[in-house]
């Protein structure tokens, strides 16, 4: 089964080289609400290409989130295609959707890199790796097959996918693959302090005025923990994002939560929806349900309708599958 899963990865990967070899206008684009690992691959693996004289157009439909504005190409992101191309790349998103409303309705695009569990393998090509910690890590595996460089900028954009995905190394599919890859892009970029920082300490004072709100409505049930985010509480913060502003790394923290829940608001009757979970509870069965995805451990789903009827939807089925689990884990022990 290993042998078979490296050899279908080595087919995939030189069929995407030699796309990328002959592909002139390339498209990169990733999921909306973007994350490290969607701007750090979508910047790392765009300079790449640009470095070997590639015309590659980057799109995000929510735009570059503030704090990755110091990475090298943020200015060149746009919110939608503006010229034509003839490869089209998503990177990091399990299903088509992700990447907002552009591809509804359009042709698969050509090429899926990804690592969620969830993925729907979308694309024509689809180099989905779920042993990966990130989607630049897999990315970062690869460039040398793709005779694309991995400069000082290229490293920057890459390592902030891999630091911000594995919440600086602390995830628990963490692997001696993904210290190695780690390690190479530190050796070239040399900045993991500064990244780290950046990333995953420094926060603006808006969006720890959003924590306040967020913390204000927290509330426990066992071990299961939520709040709950408003439009109301995102305007008075004065926070631009329609995200949690990493709020949910901060429950999933909380001692006695084996899950957390944070519940965003969205304009359109929409709520985001993201779980954090111990690694012995996959919540992905529990994203899927809702439509829509993500990792064991970390998953999320946006819901259409109003933020009581949601909350209390999601809260009826996590429960549910936290008491599923209490009694396989009662019978497993009693049979031993």
């Amino acid at each position: 089964m290993k042998t078979g899963r490296i050899q279908l990865i080595k087919t995939t990967v030189a069929e995407i080289g030699r796309s990328v070899k002959s592909a002139d206008r390339i498209l990169l684009i990733s999921h909306i609400r973007p994350d490290g690992d969607a701007v750090g691959s979508l910047l790392g693996f765009g300079l790449a290409l640009r470095a070997v004289g590639k015309n590659v157009q980057l799109v995000l439909a929510d735009g570059i989130p503030s704090a990755y504005k110091h990475l090298k190409g943020w200015d060149t992101v746009r919110k939608q295609p503006v010229e034509s191309y003839d490869l089209s790349i998503v990177l990091d998103c399990s299903d088509i959707y992700r990447v907002g409303d552009f591809y509804q309705g359009y042709q698969k695009p050509d090429i899926n890199i990804d690592h969620h569990k969830t993925n729907l393998f979308f694309a024509k090509i689809n180099l989905v790796d779920q042993k990966a910690v990130a989607t630049a890590e897999i990315i970062t595996q690869h460039l040398d097959e793709w005779d694309l460089p991995l400069e000082r900028e290229v490293a920057d954009a890459l390592l902030t996918g891999l630091i911000t995905d594995s919440l600086g190394f602390r995830t628990g599919n963490m692997s001696p693959d993904a210290f190695r890859t780690a390690a190479r892009l530190l050796e070239i970029s040399s900045r993991l302090s500064y990244l780290y920082n950046k990333v995953l300490i420094n926060r603006t004072y808006e969006a720890t005025k959003l924590w306040g709100a967020g913390l204000t409505s927290l509330q426990r049930e066992g071990p299961l923990v939520w709040t709950t985010l408003t439009v109301k509480d995102r305007r008075n913060s004065g926070y631009p994002g329609n995200d949690d502003g990493d709020l949910i790394n901060i429950l999933s923290s909380i001692e006695e939560a084996k899950v957390s829940i944070i519940f965003v608001e969205q304009p359109y009757n929409k709520v985001k929806v993201s779980w954090r979970a111990d690694p012995d509870i996959d919540i992905t069965p529990l994203a899927l349900f809702f439509g829509g995805g993500g990792h064991p451990a970390a998953a999320g789903a946006e819901i259409s309708g109003d933020i009581n009827s949601v909350r209390s939807q999601v809260l009826e089925k996590t429960q549910d599958l936290i008491a599923d689990i209490m009694i396989k884990n009662r019978e497993i022990i009693g049979s031993l």
